[in-house]
């Protein structure tokens, strides 16, 4: 399974109060007729064995409103090499991206956000970062320091939306880089 669909690193274990939550959600989605009794029977074995947040995913990522539980903490990191996220993969209420000669891509227009707030802690050393922001999200990126740096934030809002919002707070250090913070592109059926 890809790296970009889960949360990172995969490999953080889940609780017992975390399997709960997922049987829950799939005995939900028996009840709407959305799974097949042998389908669910499937599905639930697989949650009750999962050790991992990466091995529940498959599980429920074809539900509606049940994405798997979000971790607290995630930490994103690249030496020499870009790192991207995007499509239906679980954002961690603070994510800490650490990159050395490479650029970071967070695209959140598909992600799977269950926190109103999402703190991006920057570590950014000889690369760009660029994040992509559901449409209705806003962003704060007071807290970043640029140094042989600039930022570009580009139609979205830097005050919080009224309302359910997303709201994103950047903090952090962008070394010999640029931060660009913007709304997915469209193009003749074409996203980037």
């Amino acid at each position: 399974m890809s790296g970009e669909f889960v949360p990172h690193p995969p490999e953080l274990r889940m609780s017992d109060a975390d399997r709960e939550r997922v049987t829950e959600r799939l005995h939900v989605a028996f009840g709407e007729g959305r799974l097949t009794q042998e389908e669910f029977e499937q599905r639930l074995n697989g949650v009750l064995s999962a050790r991992v947040f990466s091995q529940i995913e498959p599980l429920v990522a074809d539900l509606p409103g049940t994405a798997p539980p979000a971790p607290e903490l995630s930490q994103l990191r690249t030496t020499a090499a870009s790192l991207k996220r995007r499509g239906p993969w679980v954002v961690a209420r603070r994510i800490q991206v650490t990159a050395k000669a490479g650029s970071v891509k967070l695209d959140f227009t598909e992600a799977l956000i269950a926190h109103r707030v999402v703190e991006v802690e920057l570590d950014v050393l000889a690369g760009s970062t660029t994040l992509v922001l559901p449409r209705g999200a806003s962003v704060d990126i007071e807290n970043v320091e640029f140094i042989a740096g600039n930022s570009h934030v580009r139609s979205v809002p830097t005050l919080p939306v009224p309302g359910d919002g997303l709201h994103f707070v950047v903090r952090g250090k962008q070394r010999g880089g640029g931060l660009t913070v913007r709304h997915q592109r469209r193009l003749w059926g074409w996203h980037w």
